[in-house]
């Protein structure tokens, strides 16, 4: 057994997991998350503002002395979409090795998506030890394992590992940016207009270059994810071994992302799964699971609360 700590550095928030990995499971110890809207202005300026930077490291120091606390033995920090789109992505590596000790790895879009993939399904696919081929407990693979993120949106598909995968620049924080800041509140139709057509043109290139009608279950990540699905199970407060699993049925996800399209700043926040932080780029994050499920033709999406985190421990324990 191996006690590690993963963190995840994206567009909107930084998270922690403190984990024992065995041969074959993960045991969560902690898991942290916090919005810092790293992101913040890089899809217009490509630079990491300075206050974007100092809210991420503040949160950082504080993982740091979780980590030093659970005894963690090896320690891995990947940044995504937000540093590896930004000019001065040295600022955020110096403040990172100050504080853990270790450099950040700037993944790409492909190790992110193997990442996520792997994170996803651990939990959900085993292999036969008479036939060595998955039999997966209530899913049927290949699963397209989408990850949600700020910045960008991961596309993998496979069985049992990543065999294609692909990252575009449609992710929720991004896509707020783009359409709807300063568009209205609601927004006008003409900006909705605008960001589907931006998320359409990215799903056409996907469907290119990734096989996703090989898929026979959709897996969605992340935190639009998670919410639309607190949303939709009608969920008093956050909670999620409920989220977790959970099958959400691709006209309920339309209904969702259409509500919350239509709704005031403070009519989001009153919802009671919703983070504060997700607040203001919650509508764009469920416009982007339902255009997926709409264009690739999935009748539910299975929510995972395993992600990129899970992957990065694992990956950790095999180094």
């Amino acid at each position: 057994m191996t006690r590690v700590a993963a963190i995840d550095c994206g567009t909107n928030s930084v998270r922690l997991l403190v984990a024992d990995v065995h041969a074959d499971s993960l045991h969560e110890v902690e898991r942290r998350m916090e919005i810092v809207r790293l992101g913040q202005g890089v899809d217009e300026t490509g630079r990491l503002a300075p206050e974007a930077l100092e809210r991420t490291f503040a949160a950082m120091r504080a993982y740091a002395a979780l980590i030093e606390g659970h005894g963690a033995a090896a320690v891995r920090v990947v940044a995504t979409s937000a540093t590896r789109d930004a000019a001065n992505r040295q600022d955020f590596a110096d403040g990172v090795r100050e504080i853990f000790g270790v450099d950040p790895e700037v993944v790409t879009g492909a190790e992110e998506a193997e990442l996520s993939f792997t994170g996803a399904t651990g939990d959900m696919v085993t292999l036969s030890p008479e036939t060595g081929l998955p039999t997966p407990s209530g899913t049927r693979p290949p699963y397209l394992v989408v990850d949600i993120g700020g910045g960008s949106t991961e596309f993998v598909v496979g069985a049992t590992h990543a065999e294609a995968a692909l990252s575009v620049d449609i992710g929720c924080v991004r896509l707020t940016e783009r359409h709807l800041r300063g568009a209205g509140d609601p927004p006008p139709a003409e900006a909705v207009e605008a960001m589907t057509a931006d998320i359409d043109d990215a799903l056409d290139r996907v469907a290119e270059e990734v096989p996703v009608e090989r898929a026979l279950t959709m897996v969605g990540l992340a935190g639009s994810v998670t919410t639309v699905a607190g949303i939709a199970l009608e969920l008093d407060e956050y909670d999620s071994n409920r989220i977790h699993h959970a099958r959400i049925p691709a006209n309920r996800a339309h209904e969702i992302s259409h509500r919350l399209l239509n709704m005031s700043h403070s009519e989001r926040a009153a919802i009671p799964v919703m983070h504060p932080g997700r607040v203001d780029v919650i509508a764009a994050g469920a416009l982007i699971l339902d255009r997926i499920m709409q264009r690739y033709g999935f009748a539910e999406v299975v929510v995972s609360e395993c992600d990129i985190l899970d992957g990065i421990a694992w990956s950790i324990s095999k180094s």
